[in-house]
């Protein structure tokens, strides 16, 4: 069997087995209340392997795009604090982006580029990407209305190198990482998860996230000065 072939596998049957062995509900705040308390006594004897398990639940489902990410977010915070949950959460969260990132690319980028071959505006679109994918991808991650998800998916059909991505997803979920984990830790008086960014909030993401296309703004402005 192709490599490609055996990871496609691999990959659909662990997501499959995610969903068919109720995954989901451990990502809930309803299925929380039932394990919070066996959880957090694990945690106190054993603090240092509840971060490495803590990292490896989180890496995994962001390497296979699960649903819960905003909940595993707030129990980061929840178990290990403001400053502790917020540097495991970016960590984390950007060896999974840069794991399904590497996977998606091996995968789907050849496919993916042979459908948008020889489509105009697929392609202007993917070159304007490419000549600013540094400031675009701040863009995407510091605006919280693109799933993580999709923009890791979307970013491994362009030509965007591995280092510029994983800096590019480090530096833009910082502050978003942040408000996870302070919020985390009145994660057990959350009721729902739309409570957790505000309308003002989303509004300051969004700004902050305008700013990081500031300088393809500028560039576009000049170009169209010097091509007229």
């Amino acid at each position: 069997m192709p490599m490609k072939w055996l990871l496609s596998v691999i990959f659909i049957g662990l997501i499959a087995s995610f969903f068919l062995f109720g995954g989901p509900e451990y990502f809930t705040l309803a299925g929380f209340q039932d394990y919070k308390a066996s959880m957090l006594d694990y945690v106190d004897q054993h603090f240092v392997a509840s971060v490495f398990i803590a990292m490896a639940i989180y890496i995994a489902a962001v390497a296979l795009s699960l649903p819960g990410a905003a909940f595993l977010s707030l129990l980061m915070g929840f178990v290990f604090g403001r400053w502790l949950g917020w540097a495991l959460l970016v960590v984390a969260a950007t060896i999974g982006a840069v794991l399904v990132f590497w996977l998606a690319r091996y995968l789907f980028s050849d496919w993916a580029k042979t459908k948008l071959q020889g489509v105009a505006a697929a392609q202007k679109i993917i070159d304007t990407f490419e000549r600013h994918a540094l400031h675009y991808l701040l863009f995407l991650r510091l605006v919280p209305l693109f799933p993580f998800w999709l923009v890791n998916l979307t970013m491994a059909m362009t030509t965007i190198k591995t280092r510029q991505y994983a800096i590019g997803t480090f530096l833009g979920i910082l502050p978003g990482s942040f408000v996870f984990a302070n919020l985390g830790q009145s994660l057990a008086t959350i009721e729902r998860l739309d409570q957790v960014f505000s309308s003002e909030l989303l509004l300051a993401f969004g700004l902050l996230g305008l700013l990081m296309l500031v300088p393809v703004f500028m560039s576009k402005t000049k170009q169209s000065f010097e091509d007229k």
